[in-house]
């Protein structure tokens, strides 16, 4: 050990590298060894608390040039941490500029520069080189339009340019997918969007005086104009780092405390197939017998975000081949793929969906993939395409697969064109995975949420992330999809030729087989390979409208075969009268009178009631599916008027000759009264039944 320190400071080169070349052991097996050899104690950083008075009485500038960081100073003798011991040179002058009696260990090169970022700020360091190299009058200049020229002349120097490329090459690291860069009143937000989540960057506060030299400099890389402030800009770059390249999206709006740009950071390059993207085999066999079809309409679903455009990839990559010509017009275009004509929509020169759809009818496709359906006239020529023999993929911004269907409908196609054209439509979402480093078996697991969800084993073993260096601390690591494949049966397509709404569509879907989002959810908490909040976080909005099957669905009242409740909202029993009048017309023979319509206006008697419908007694049976105008007052607890419309989703007879049972569901009860519905039932409490 004493001929490799002696052959480090001969040749000024780490300890660490001449111990590793010279003995073959990596990192976690030298630091013992060495700090053995050399009498320093070792440190793991990892957990450890510095008092930040004490980060204070050394210069971010000398402790970031010589790579040490402060621990503890005690009767004027400071601990320093460093990744081998120093030179008695650097010690004396470190020890002169500090003016501190010096005492070194050894920790890891990470874990001291970690703890660097966290304490100075990130790229303290070269902040600071900038900082003191800058004329103070350009730095205290107030950093409006007027301040164009230093600013321009600031991004063009290299201290700026490796600042930018710390930024880039830290966020890839961390594998963020978005880097935000946001100036408000009197600060600079740095933020990573990593697994979907956005995570603050502790930026130096010195950085401050820099903010539009940075934003310049990254405005020059992705060739955008950086005298232009007052308008939205858009670019884009490509860069390598550690030997990959990356393509940058570059974006820009103005705010009024200068511009706000968001970096989109893609590899140029991925592989697309099905085993990534989080399919059960179930699905994933599905998936790969439907886009085999010759013709029609495949549509993927979900808010931005959710990883359509990477499932759209993946199903062309399977059918990418030398007997199919294919066809994409993109906006933007987020990868280039070998074999396929990609085309980029500019709405300046006027080449929007629709064009680009109506030109590439004319170069002979097998398969094409329109970015997105935002209107009719795209969805019309995309219709038209899928009946002229044609397979094409495309996306709608919807919550579910069932509601794709209201979503073409509410932009005029008609019905029975939907029903022809649509071979399936996708709902997806991307979760956060359990970091594998970390997992561990959940000892205390929240039931609450497990019963929420529902159609879960409440003994069944739940995981979770523990937190660590690997996730950063957060217990996930990476995302996968869940995922729900609507096919266009013929019962399904007989709902949509009357127009039915996307609540029938979807009940009618489960009860042939519909697999939804929060089952695929559950597999996956089953699986271990997510945690139930993660699922809530994701999906829940969808459990206002989960579906389980047909009753279910309607009444939001019955128990499942196997005993378990699936309801949404608590229930209890109750007992009043109630004005009920059936509203939708119905004509029973041609030239029938207007007061021969079937209305129907009967007295009901409530059996029992949620915040999502009613279970009612009534002598004249009403039409299942009809729409109807309900009226009731609660004497218990305010005495409150309520009234709205429902849909009978349920009829049974009673048991009295005669009488029937109708399950009602709410429509349009304003959140006033189902907040006061809800109370109500808290507080009745006796005989609710969870849901």
């Amino acid at each position: 050990m004493s001929q490799a320190l002696q052959k480090s400071r001969a040749s000024e080169t780490s300890l660490l590298e001449v111990v590793s070349k010279e003995f073959g052991l990596n990192e976690q097996a030298i630091y013992p060894i060495l700090a053995q050899a050399t009498g320093l104690l070792f440190y793991d950083l990892k957990n450890i608390q510095v008092d930040p008075s004490i980060v204070e009485t050394v210069n971010v500038k000398v402790a970031w040039h010589y790579g040490f960081m402060p621990l503890r100073l005690e009767k004027g003798t400071l601990a320093i941490a460093v990744e081998y011991p120093l030179n008695v040179k650097t010690l004396d002058e470190i020890r002169l500029q500090l003016g501190h009696n010096l005492v070194e260990v050894l920790a890891r090169k990470k874990d001291i520069f970690d703890l660097l970022k966290k304490y100075y700020g990130f790229a303290a360091g070269t902040v600071e080189k900038i900082v003191s190299k800058t004329p103070t009058e350009e730095l205290n200049a107030p950093q409006t339009e007027t301040a164009i020229d230093p600013i321009d002349r600031m991004a063009g120097d290299a201290s700026v340019i490796n600042l930018v490329n710390e930024i880039i090459f830290d966020a890839s690291q961390k594998r963020a997918t978005d880097i935000h860069l946001e100036p408000y009143r009197g600060e600079f937000r740095l933020r990573y969007r990593i697994d979907g989540v956005l995570y603050d960057v502790n930026l130096s506060q010195r950085a401050r005086p820099l903010i539009l030299a940075i934003l310049s400099r990254i405005k020059i890389m992705g060739n955008l104009n950086i005298v232009e402030r007052r308008l939205p800009q858009d670019g884009r770059a490509i860069v390598k780092v550690n030997d990959q390249n990356l393509d940058l999206r570059i974006s820009s709006i103005p705010t009024p405390h200068g511009e706000s740009i968001v970096i989109r950071v893609l590899p140029t390059s991925m592989i697309f197939d099905f085993g990534r993207l989080g399919l059960t085999d179930e699905n994933a066999a599905q998936l790969n017998e439907l886009i085999r079809k010759p013709h029609g309409i495949i549509l993927l679903t979900g808010p931005t975000g959710s990883g359509k455009t990477t499932t759209l990839y993946a199903c062309l990559s399977q059918l990418n081949s030398k007997e199919n010509k294919i066809i994409t017009i993109e906006d933007p275009i987020e990868y280039e793929i070998h074999g396929i004509t990609q085309i980029q929509v500019m709405p300046k020169v006027g080449l929007d969906f629709a064009q680009g759809l109506r030109s590439m009818l004319r170069h002979d496709p097998d398969i094409m993939m329109v970015g997105e359906i935002r209107d009719f006239e795209t969805a019309e020529i995309a219709i038209r395409a899928a009946l002229t023999g044609h397979l094409v993929f495309s996306t709608l911004h919807t919550n579910d697969a069932a509601s794709g269907v209201a979503r073409l409908l509410d932009i005029g196609v008609e019905p029975f064109l939907v029903g022809s054209s649509v071979e399936t439509i996708i709902a997806q979402r991307l979760i956060r995975t359990i970091c594998p480093q970390c997992k561990i078996e959940d000892p205390e697991p929240n039931h609450e949420l497990i019963e929420k969800i529902g159609g879960m084993d409440r003994n069944m073993k739940i995981y979770k992330g523990r937190g660590c260096e690997y996730c950063n601390q957060t217990g996930y690591y990476g995302r996968t999809g869940i995922h729900e494949i609507l096919v266009m049966s013929e019962p399904l397509k007989t709902l949509i030729s009357r127009k039915a709404s996307s609540y029938e569509i979807k009940a009618k879907a489960i009860e042939l087989g519909l697999k939804t989002l929060l089952e695929d959810g559950w597999k996956k908490i089953a699986a271990g390979t997510t945690t139930p909040s993660e699922v809530l976080n994701v999906c829940g909005s969808l459990f206002e409208t989960k579906l389980q099957s047909k009753s279910t669905v309607a009444a939001q009242s019955e128990t499942s075969e196997d005993g378990s409740n699936r309801r949404i909202y608590k229930r209890v029993p109750v007992d009043f009268e109630m004005n009920f009048r059936e509203i939708e017309v119905r004509f029973h023979s041609k030239g029938s009178s207007e007061n021969d319509m079937g209305i129907l206006n009967q007295m009901a008697y409530a059996v029992n009631i949620s915040a999502g419908g009613l279970l009612v007694k009534v002598m004249e049976k009403p039409e299942l599916g009809s729409t109807v105008e309900i009226q009731f007052r609660l004497y218990k607890y305010g005495n409150r008027e309520v009234s709205c419309c429902a849909r009978v989703v349920r009829v049974e007879e009673g048991a009295e000759p005669g009488s029937f049972y109708a399950g009602l569901m709410f429509l349009d009860l304003s959140s006033n009264d189902r907040v006061y519905l809800e109370d109500y039932i808290a507080r009745s409490g006796k005989g609710a039944a969870n849901g």
